[in-house]
Protein backbone atom coordinates (compact mmCIF):
# COMPACT_ATOMS: atom_id res chain seq x y z
CA UNK A 1 0.00 0.00 0.00
CA UNK A 2 2.85 1.86 0.80
CA UNK A 3 4.32 1.93 -2.37
CA UNK A 4 1.47 2.59 -4.45
CA UNK A 5 1.21 5.46 -2.66
CA UNK A 6 4.71 6.73 -3.30
CA UNK A 7 4.15 5.97 -6.81
CA UNK A 8 1.13 7.53 -7.11
CA UNK A 9 2.56 10.99 -5.40
CA UNK A 10 5.79 11.08 -8.06
CA UNK A 11 3.54 10.60 -10.95
CA UNK A 12 0.88 13.58 -9.97
CA UNK A 13 4.26 15.44 -9.16
CA UNK A 14 5.69 14.43 -12.75
CA UNK A 15 2.10 15.36 -14.14
CA UNK A 16 2.00 18.71 -12.19
CA UNK A 17 5.92 19.54 -13.76
CA UNK A 18 4.55 19.16 -17.26
CA UNK A 19 0.87 21.01 -16.85
CA UNK A 20 3.22 23.83 -15.76
CA UNK A 21 6.00 23.23 -18.37
CA UNK A 22 2.95 23.26 -21.19
CA UNK A 23 1.12 26.61 -19.46
CA UNK A 24 4.58 27.89 -18.67
CA UNK A 25 5.20 27.47 -22.51
CA UNK A 26 1.61 28.81 -23.97
CA UNK A 27 2.53 32.38 -21.61
CA UNK A 28 5.71 32.96 -23.76
CA UNK A 29 3.74 32.40 -27.24
CA UNK A 30 2.47 36.13 -28.33
CA UNK A 31 1.33 35.96 -31.76
CA UNK A 32 -0.42 38.79 -33.01
CA UNK A 33 -2.21 39.42 -35.79
CA UNK A 34 -0.17 40.71 -39.01
CA UNK A 35 -1.39 44.17 -40.40
CA UNK A 36 0.59 46.55 -42.81
CA UNK A 37 3.82 48.37 -41.68
CA UNK A 38 6.40 49.88 -42.49
CA UNK A 39 9.18 47.23 -41.88
CA UNK A 40 9.64 43.75 -40.82
CA UNK A 41 12.51 43.17 -37.97
CA UNK A 42 14.08 40.19 -37.75
CA UNK A 43 15.76 38.90 -34.53
CA UNK A 44 18.95 36.98 -34.83
CA UNK A 45 19.19 34.23 -32.92
CA UNK A 46 17.36 30.95 -34.11
CA UNK A 47 15.79 28.90 -36.78
CA UNK A 48 13.02 30.00 -38.81
CA UNK A 49 12.66 33.40 -38.22
CA UNK A 50 14.50 34.64 -41.26
CA UNK A 51 11.87 32.69 -43.81
CA UNK A 52 9.02 33.92 -41.48
CA UNK A 53 9.89 37.72 -42.25
CA UNK A 54 10.87 37.05 -45.95
CA UNK A 55 7.36 34.97 -46.25
CA UNK A 56 5.68 38.29 -44.55
CA UNK A 57 7.26 40.41 -46.77
CA UNK A 58 6.77 38.68 -49.99
CA UNK A 59 3.05 38.70 -48.75
CA UNK A 60 3.14 42.63 -48.93
CA UNK A 61 2.75 42.81 -44.98
CA UNK A 62 5.82 45.36 -44.89
CA UNK A 63 7.96 47.60 -47.34
CA UNK A 64 11.05 46.88 -45.76
CA UNK A 65 13.03 44.13 -44.08
CA UNK A 66 15.13 44.68 -41.37
CA UNK A 67 18.14 42.55 -39.88
CA UNK A 68 18.96 42.25 -36.37
CA UNK A 69 23.02 41.09 -35.71
CA UNK A 70 23.09 41.20 -39.88
CA UNK A 71 26.34 39.67 -39.45
CA UNK A 72 24.84 36.27 -37.64
CA UNK A 73 24.08 33.21 -39.38
CA UNK A 74 20.53 32.78 -39.74
CA UNK A 75 20.16 36.76 -40.57
CA UNK A 76 22.56 38.10 -43.14
CA UNK A 77 21.32 40.08 -46.46
CA UNK A 78 22.57 36.98 -48.98
CA UNK A 79 20.08 34.90 -46.95
CA UNK A 80 17.65 37.08 -46.90
CA UNK A 81 18.10 37.65 -50.90
CA UNK A 82 18.05 34.25 -51.62
CA UNK A 83 14.78 33.94 -49.96
CA UNK A 84 13.10 36.77 -52.55
CA UNK A 85 14.00 39.98 -50.49
CA UNK A 86 15.75 42.23 -53.11
CA UNK A 87 18.90 44.23 -51.89
CA UNK A 88 17.61 47.53 -52.16
CA UNK A 89 14.24 46.74 -49.38
CA UNK A 90 17.03 45.50 -46.46
CA UNK A 91 18.01 47.61 -43.68
CA UNK A 92 20.95 46.08 -42.05
CA UNK A 93 21.24 46.43 -38.07
CA UNK A 94 24.84 44.77 -36.90
CA UNK A 95 25.85 46.05 -33.64
CA UNK A 96 22.96 43.97 -31.25
CA UNK A 97 24.35 41.37 -29.40
CA UNK A 98 21.19 40.69 -27.42
CA UNK A 99 16.77 41.11 -27.00
CA UNK A 100 17.73 44.64 -25.43
CA UNK A 101 20.44 45.74 -28.02
CA UNK A 102 18.21 44.17 -30.98
CA UNK A 103 15.01 46.75 -29.46
CA UNK A 104 17.81 49.89 -28.83
CA UNK A 105 19.61 49.56 -32.23
CA UNK A 106 16.28 48.54 -34.66
CA UNK A 107 14.65 52.35 -32.68
CA UNK A 108 17.77 53.83 -33.98
CA UNK A 109 17.13 52.65 -36.96
CA UNK A 110 13.50 53.14 -37.27
CA UNK A 111 14.42 56.96 -36.45
CA UNK A 112 17.09 57.22 -39.25
CA UNK A 113 14.62 55.89 -42.03
CA UNK A 114 11.74 58.05 -40.58
CA UNK A 115 9.49 54.73 -40.03
CA UNK A 116 6.52 54.63 -37.86
CA UNK A 117 5.39 50.69 -37.46
CA UNK A 118 7.06 47.60 -37.42
CA UNK A 119 6.26 43.64 -37.10
CA UNK A 120 8.83 42.02 -34.85
CA UNK A 121 9.80 38.79 -35.56
CA UNK A 122 11.17 36.61 -33.31
CA UNK A 123 11.69 32.65 -32.20
CA UNK A 124 7.56 31.85 -30.29
CA UNK A 125 9.14 30.77 -27.14
CA UNK A 126 11.08 34.36 -26.93
CA UNK A 127 7.76 36.37 -27.34
CA UNK A 128 7.02 37.18 -24.55
CA UNK A 129 10.03 38.52 -23.55
CA UNK A 130 10.69 40.17 -27.15
CA UNK A 131 7.92 41.99 -26.53
CA UNK A 132 8.41 42.95 -22.79
CA UNK A 133 11.53 44.66 -23.80
CA UNK A 134 10.72 45.99 -27.37
CA UNK A 135 7.76 47.88 -25.63
CA UNK A 136 9.50 49.34 -22.63
CA UNK A 137 12.10 50.50 -25.26
CA UNK A 138 9.67 51.88 -27.99
CA UNK A 139 7.63 53.64 -25.06
CA UNK A 140 6.08 56.88 -26.21
CA UNK A 141 8.13 56.63 -29.45
CA UNK A 142 4.86 57.08 -31.63
CA UNK A 143 5.68 53.43 -33.41
CA UNK A 144 2.98 51.01 -33.74
CA UNK A 145 4.94 47.60 -33.27
CA UNK A 146 3.42 44.14 -33.87
CA UNK A 147 4.78 41.09 -32.93
CA UNK A 148 4.82 37.71 -34.99
CA UNK A 149 6.09 34.40 -33.89
CA UNK A 150 7.67 31.91 -36.11
CA UNK A 151 7.59 28.18 -34.66
CA UNK A 152 10.23 26.98 -33.08
CA UNK A 153 8.69 24.41 -30.18
CA UNK A 154 6.49 21.44 -31.16
CA UNK A 155 2.97 21.84 -30.11
CA UNK A 156 2.76 18.53 -28.21
CA UNK A 157 1.86 17.54 -25.05
CA UNK A 158 5.29 15.76 -24.25
CA UNK A 159 8.11 17.71 -24.42
CA UNK A 160 11.17 16.64 -25.52
CA UNK A 161 14.36 17.88 -22.85
CA UNK A 162 15.79 20.35 -25.44
CA UNK A 163 12.31 22.02 -25.24
CA UNK A 164 11.98 21.89 -21.15
CA UNK A 165 15.30 23.59 -21.33
CA UNK A 166 14.41 25.89 -23.75
CA UNK A 167 11.29 27.15 -21.86
CA UNK A 168 13.10 26.64 -18.32
CA UNK A 169 15.79 29.03 -19.70
CA UNK A 170 13.36 31.52 -21.24
CA UNK A 171 11.57 31.79 -17.90
CA UNK A 172 14.73 32.77 -16.05
CA UNK A 173 15.59 35.83 -18.61
CA UNK A 174 12.24 36.62 -18.69
CA UNK A 175 12.05 37.16 -14.63
CA UNK A 176 15.63 38.84 -15.17
CA UNK A 177 14.44 41.49 -17.49
CA UNK A 178 11.54 42.20 -15.52
CA UNK A 179 13.55 42.66 -12.40
CA UNK A 180 15.85 45.00 -14.38
CA UNK A 181 18.68 42.50 -14.24
CA UNK A 182 19.89 43.58 -17.65
CA UNK A 183 23.64 42.17 -17.26
CA UNK A 184 22.54 38.78 -15.90
CA UNK A 185 19.50 38.36 -18.74
CA UNK A 186 21.81 39.92 -21.57
CA UNK A 187 23.62 36.54 -22.34
CA UNK A 188 20.30 35.36 -24.86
Amino acid sequence: MEMIKRLSYIISIILGIQLILILGRKYLVVNEKPKKADVIIVLSGGPGRLEKGAELFKRGDADQLMLTNSNDSGTTAKEAMELGVPKDKLILEDKAISTHTNALYTLEKMREHQLTSAIIISSDFHMRRTKYIFSKVYENTGIELTFIASPYLRNSIIMEGWEVQTIFYEWIKLVGYKLRAYKVAEKD
